[in-house]
Order: structure tokens, then sequence, then C-alpha cells
């Protein structure tokens, strides 16, 4: 058990030794170690910094595609909507020209139709006079094959062309 307490002398020894060692460390040893503590801190304040204007960084950017987003989405609904009615229009001005054409068409065939008519009626009138006067010839040369029946019948004819 001697060597488990400790006397007075080897005290004293050791905590002038605890002493010397604490003087020299302090004056060698505890300014480098301090200073590279605070260095180190100071590394680490400042990478903490620059990561935090990073993510605010980060976070303005993604904010800015954000908005570069919807300005295209707003875009794209606009000229999506231009091209709809340009459509429309282009529609309606073809259904437009199509109906104007359809109408001169059918203006131009009801024309046609009615001048084939009047030629169709006129031919038929001349046909009809021609048959008439064909008719009215082959009743005349029967009635009138005798000369006593064309004598009164040219004598009715003066009687009437007097009259009037």
């Amino acid at each position: 058990m001697d060597l488990l307490t400790p006397s007075i002398g080897n005290l004293f020894w050791t905590a002038v030794v605890f002493i010397l060692l604490l003087a020299l460390l302090a004056k060698f040893a505890w300014s480098p170690i301090l200073s590279a503590v605070r260095e180190r801190e100071n590394n680490i304040q400042d990478a903490l910094n620059q990561a935090k204007l990073a993510r605010q960084e980060m976070s303005q950017l993604k904010e800015d595609n954000e908005r570069i987003l919807r300005e295209a989405k707003l875009e794209r609904d606009a000229i999506l909507k231009e091209a709809r009615e340009m459509k429309d229009k282009i529609v309606n001005d073809a259904k437009d020209v199509a109906k104007v054409e359809g109408e001169k068409m059918i203006a131009n065939a009801k024309a046609s139709i009615q001048t084939e008519k009047n030629a169709a009626m006129a031919d038929i009138k001349n046909q009809i006079g021609t048959l008439s006067v064909s008719i009215a010839e082959n009743i005349l040369k029967q009635k009138l094959d005798n000369n006593e029946a064309q004598t009164a019948l040219v004598e009715n004819l003066i009687n009437k062309s007097n009259l009037n």
C-alpha cells in the first residue's frame, strides 16, 4: 500500500513539474493552440455564413425559376389564345367567302336556268306557231278544196276588214 499513498516530497515534485509543464505549455503551446482553435472557429463561422448565403441564393433562384415558369405559361396561353382566335377568324372568313361564292354560283345557275327556260319557251312558241300554221294550212286546204268555199272565205275576210 505504500505505493498507493503518496509522500509529501512526491506530491511537491509532482506539483512543481506540473506547474513547470503548465508554464511551458502556456508560453509555447497555448497561444498556437488557441489561435488554431480561433482560426478554426472563424473558418466554421465563415462556412456557415457561406452556406446561409448559398441557401438564400438557391431560394432566390428557385423563386426566379418559378416566376419565369409562370411567365412562360402565361405567354404560352396568350399565344394559344391568339392562335385559336386566328383560326376562328380564318375559318369564318373562309365560310363567308364560300357563302358568297355559293350565292354567286346559285345566282348564275338561276340566271342560266332562266335563260335556258326563256330559250326553250321561245323554241316551243316557234314550234307551236309552225305547227299551228301547218294545221291551219291543212284545215284550209280541206275546207277550201272547191271554188265556192274559197270565194265565201275571201268575201267574209273582206267584210271583216271593212268593219275594222
